[in-house]
Order: C-alpha cells, then sequence, then structure tokens
C-alpha cells in the first residue's frame, strides 16, 4: 500500500519523507519570520519585542495541542502498519471528538489568562497592551491549529507528508500577503498580523478537511462513524498526554528563558526574538527527520521489524551529523548578515547582541539534531516517557543555568546553557536506546 514504510530501501524511505516535512517546517519558520520581518520593518522594534515576548506563550498552547497530535499519529502509524484499518478508523474518530472539545476549552483559558501570563514574564510595560491583543487574537483561532495539525499528523501517519505541504505552503504565502495588508496597509499594528496568521490557519485547515474527506477514505469519518472508543481513548490519552506534556515542557523551558531576556530591555528582546526564529529554522532539519523517523519506527513497530527500526536509526544520526557541521559553518559566517533581515542597519545594539548569541549557538547545534533522531525513535516504538524524561532533564538545566549565567554574560551566555541541557540529554537518551535494544535482543535470543 501507498505509504508503507516497512518495506523498501530504508534510506530512501527516510530522506523522501522527511523533505516534503523540511519544506513544511522550513515554510513554517517562514510563517511566523515574514510576520516578526514586517512587523519589524513597517511598526518598530518595540512591535517586534511584544511580538518576541508573545512567541514562546502563544507556543505553550500551540505546542500542546501539536503534541497531542502527535501521541495520537504515533497510535495510528502502529495500527496502519500492523495492517488495522478498522480500529485506525476508530482511533481517528475518537481522538478527533476529544481534541476538538479539548481545544475549545484551552482557547477559552489562555484568552482569560494572556495578560497575566505576559505580566508574570516581566514584559515590559511600553509593548505590554500589543503583545496582550496578539496572543487574544491567535488564542481566538486555536482550533484551526488543531484541525490542521490533526490532520496532517493523521496523514503522515499513513505515509503522506506531501499533501500538508501544499496546504502549509498556501497558507503561508497568504499569511504573507494579509500581513502585509493588514499591517502595512490597514495601519492594524500586531493585531493584523496575528488576524493575518488565524485567517490563514483557517484557511490551511479546511483545506486538510476537504482534501481527506473527497480523497482518503480511510481517514474520513461518516456520522455514524462519529464514536468515542472508551479503550482507545485510554491508550490515546497514554500516548498523547505525554508528548503533550514533552511539547509544553519545552516552551514552559523557552518561555522562562524569556523571563531571563525580558529585564535587559527592548534591544534584548528584539534581538533575542530574531535569533530565536533562526534557531528555529535551523533545527527544523532535525524535526523534519525525527517525524520522519517517528513514523518510520511506528510503521515498523507494528509490523515486528526491529532490524529495520535499528537501521533507520543509525542512518538517520550520520545524515544528522552532516547537515549539522554544514549548517553551523554558514550560520557563524553569515551571523551579521542574517540579524540586518530583522532590524535596519542602523539598530547596532540589536543586531551586536543577535551575532553574539548565533556565532556561539552554531557550535552546538549538532547536539540538538543528533536528540532529535532519538526522540524520533522512542516517540515511534511508543517509549514516549523516555523522550519526556530526557527533554524534561534538557529543560530545568537550560533554565537553572540561564538565571544563574545571563546576568552576569549577557544573552549570548542563554546559548552555553542550552547546549549543557542537549549534552545532558543526549547522555540520557544514549543510556535509553543501549538498555530498550539490548533488551529486545534478549527477548529475541530466548525464543529461538
Amino acid at each position: 500500500m501507498k505509504g508503507d514504510m516497512t518495506r523498501g530501501n530504508t534510506t530512501r524511505i527516510l530522506i523522501k519523507f522527511a523533505i516534503p516535512l523540511l519544506l513544511g517546517n522550513l515554510f513554517q519558520q517562514l510563517y511566523n519570520t515574514t510576520d516578526a520581518i514586517i512587523v519589524g520593518r513597517y511598526i518598530g522594534k518595540n512591535a517586534l519585542a511584544a511580538v518576541g515576548v508573545a512567541n514562546p506563550i502563544m507556543s505553550v498552547a500551540i505546542f500542546f495541542i501539536f503534541g497531542i497530535c502527535i501521541g495520537t499519529s504515533v497510535l495510528m502509524a502502529q495500527l496502519f502498519g500492523a495492517g488495522k484499518y478498522d480500529e485506525l478508523k476508530k482511533e481517528v474518530s475518537t481522538s478527533l471528538i476529544a481534541g476538538i472539545i479539548f481545544t475549545i476549552a484551552l482557547s477559552i483559558v489562555c484568552i482569560l489568562l494572556s495578560r497575566w501570563m505576559l505580566i508574570i514574564t516581566g514584559t515590559p510595560e511600553e509593548i505590554l497592551d500589543d503583545a496582550d491583543i496578539f496572543l487574544k487574537i491567535i488564542f481566538g483561532g486555536l482550533i484551526f491549529s488543531f484541525l490542521y495539525n490533526f490532520y496532517s499528523s493523521s496523514l503522515r501517519a499513513i505515509g503522506d507528508s506531501n499533501t500538508p505541504l501544499i496546504f502549509l505552503i498556501i497558507s503561508c504565502v497568504l499569511n504573507a500577503v494579509l500581513c502585509i495588508v493588514f499591517v502595512a496597509g490597514f495601519k492594524l499594528g500586531v493585531a493584523g498580523s496575528a488576524i493575518a496568521t488565524v485567517i490563514a490557519q483557517g484557511i490551511s485547515s479546511l483545506l486538510c478537511v476537504a482534501y481527506v474527506y473527497t480523497r482518503i477514505p480511510l481517514l474520513s469519518l461518516k456520522k455514524d462513524e462519529l464514536v468515542v472508543e472508551k479503550d482507545l481513548l485510554k491508550l490515546s490519552l497514554q500516548y498523547s498526554w505525554v508528548t503533550a506534556l514533552q511539547q509544553t515542557c519545552i516552551y514552559i523551558g523557552k518561555l522562562m528563558v524569556q523571563g531571563v531576556v525580558n529585564p535587559f530591555g527592548t534591544n534584548a528582546i528584539a534581538a533575542y526574538n530574531s535569533v530565536t526564529r533562526i534557531d528555529s529554522f535551523v533545527m527544523a532539519g532535525g524535526e523534519s527527520l525525527s517525524a520522519s523517523v517517528a513514523t518510520y519506527s511506528a510503521q515498523n513497530k507494528g509490523a515486528g521489524k526491529t532490524d529495520r527500526i535499528m537501521e533507520g536509526f543509525k542512518k538517520s544520526a550520520a545524515i544528522m551529523a552532516v547537515y549539522s557541521i554544514i549548517i553551523g559553518l554558514a550560520i557563524y559566517f553569515k551571523a551579521e548578515g542574517i540579524m540586518k533581515l530583522f532590524v535596519s542597519a542602523d539598530e547596532k545594539e540589536v543586531i551586536s547582541i543577535g551575532i553574539g548569541y548565533l556565532k556561539a549557538i552554531s557550535f552546538f547545534y549538532m547536539l540538538s539534531n543528533i536528540n532529535n533522531v532519538f526522540q524520533g525513535l522512542f516517540r515511534g516504538i511508543g517509549k514516549l516517557r523516555i523522550t519526556f524524561f530526557a527533554t524534561f532533564i534538557q529543560i530545568i538545566i537550560r533554565v537553572a543555568l540561564s538565571y544563574i549565567l545571563a546576568p552576569h554574560f549577557g544573552i549570548a551566555s542563554v546559548c552555553y546553557a542550552i547546549a549543557a541541557g542537549w549534552v545532558v540529554m543526549l547522555v540520557y537518551e544514549m543510556l535509553s536506546y543501549r538498555k530498550y535494544f539490548k533488551e529486545i535482543k534478549d527477548e529475541e535470543r530466548a525464543t529461538i
């Protein structure tokens, strides 16, 4: 069946599946970065800083939803790999209904608490109102984010990473056009940027739903198929809550680090907002291959092919090592030019702060990318607690060291705190990898 990853050349399968994911991640980062560039250029550094402090708070909610979708998609991929198509359709129904209910509730809570969340992270008074209105609009459109991520994850679970990319590209282009119209044309400020984002997300989610219901019978649901299976709901929660908590943990950590940066003032916030967007672009490669490894591993686990899982992991790690060296060198030598994309050349302090961070972090991207491959592996085989604890340990170290180092050495030192977290995370994952596959091999020998 098309999308079956349990047979064929491992490297070709992983790369073929990952390329649309990478393009999608790059477009997603472009989606966000376009807003920052337009806001920074047409309104000013205060508006850029407002969007910057809002971003990690927004991301906590969005990536909690994304985590739920990741968790359920792993279960879907395992059912697909095992050929249990009737059960797969029931899983789609169960997770969809539960997800919609949860997202609506989350949206309401986030709208009510947005200003409070900005205040407790030390957001400067001069950008507080702009950041608050930006968040309220984004939170009002969370249902579109859920629907897009749910159906995109479902399509990827059955081996289709191309279709979600097409809808994302449409959304990205539309977002850029609308952002220019609302911000530069109608002078709606940061609110215009948020409105453009919600409209673009809404269209991409509706396109995704329409495609599934017209072209993918395996994932589309008739009225009498809209049911919530108790056992599947329980299993879905087991898979999704860990990944949702993990994704939330990542962005709570980023939010806490944002709290370290905010007291340094608007220039530091604007610089940090810019460099973290570059980080997101760079890490898109690791995240894309991670998603490819997760689907590949999940399908092969469902088919009982352990050797293919190990082969896929090793080849993915080698690919990421080469990618990290190339991209790290590019960032190091082009740091100044990159910063000038976000602010005018007159903002010398913002540019200087950003260059210092980018040159330091460029040496450590390989740690992040190899960690992403491990994360994809463990997610695919259902060892979600390993992915969570690895992330949790990394975040604790990142936040603690940021609070210790930044007051003395500035925001460039934050990258060293991040790198230290990645090192500990990698050690934990390597030990877990060795333990898991040793147990598998011992079980196989015992049955011979």
